[in-house]
């Protein structure tokens, strides 16, 4: 069943060339990741996300956030949070002023990864919107995500 299946209703439609523009793009950007730096997608955007943190009031993020930020469950985050610390790309630490909160940060090693695979991520990004671009029932949701401009 394609996404352009008659037996699908307009709205199902839209949503099963979202998915399948999703998992084509994921795919080709985890093959990428993994083959490059050793990281998967969702290791590689726990980093960026963990990155973009700042010291200070209000700096860090909570465990929930970040499940939220990369899509996850919270116990899955912490399992990969714990993974990537087990390979030393994050650390965790007590909260200073409230010691019943961790806080996490991605260590030297790990912006140093994120760095060299950010170019990885892009490229391959490009290169997935690319591709789809070319399928006609991907080519409209190719040109809403390039027309995007969400503030990072």
């Amino acid at each position: 069943m394609t996404a352009t299946d008659p037996a699908l209703t307009a709205l199902a439609q839209g949503w099963s060339a979202l998915a399948l523009l999703h998992g084509r793009i994921e795919a080709h950007i985890e093959r990428a990741l993994q083959t490059k730096h050793d990281l998967s997608v969702r290791e590689y955007s726990l980093l960026d996300v963990l990155s973009r943190q700042h010291e200070g009031q209000g700096g860090h993020l909570q465990m929930k956030q970040v499940a939220d930020a990369v899509v996850l469950s919270q116990s899955a985050t912490t399992r990969l949070v714990t993974r990537l610390e087990d390979r030393g790309l994050l650390e965790r630490y007590l909260c200073p002023t409230d010691r019943r909160g961790i806080y996490t940060n991605v260590t030297e090693a790990g912006l140093r990864l994120l760095e060299e695979a950010r170019p990885t991520n892009d490229g391959a990004l490009r290169e997935a919107l690319d591709e789809a671009a070319r399928n006609p029932e991907l080519a409209p949701l190719v040109r809403v995500v390039e027309s995007l401009n969400v503030p990072a």
